[in-house]
């Protein structure tokens, strides 16, 4: 388990000590076993209260910021219009043959 820092310390006791008095002068109370009460709940408050203090960030090494940023994607050329739709109609007439095939091969149901 990690060591306190001086914040968590310090809220935890400031919790302790005004919560204790603010519930004593509240309560006004004069018994032992009240004045337990009151000092276990105080204590139970500033323990809560310094656990929950947000702690500092720590960079680790390996950390998303300390990679690089990818180099840039290389630019490609641009293909002429006419090879472009060339190959784009003969991907359409694979797919509609291969379609087509598997269409006649399925056996037709009950």
């Amino acid at each position: 388990m990690p060591r306190p820092t001086a914040a968590q310390l310090a809220y935890g006791s400031c919790t302790v000590i005004f919560s204790t008095l603010a519930m004593l002068l509240l309560s006004q109370t004069s018994s032992g076993l009240g004045i337990a009460v009151i000092t276990l709940s105080a204590l139970a408050l500033g323990l809560l209260v310094a656990v929950t203090v947000p702690l500092p960030k720590r960079v680790r090494s390996g950390s998303v910021a300390a990679v690089p940023a990818p180099a840039p994607a290389p630019v490609q050329e641009r293909v002429p219009a006419e090879r472009e739709t060339a190959s784009v109609a003969a991907s359409m007439s694979v797919s509609v043959s291969s379609a087509s095939v598997s269409a006649v091969r399925e056996p037709a149901g009950p």
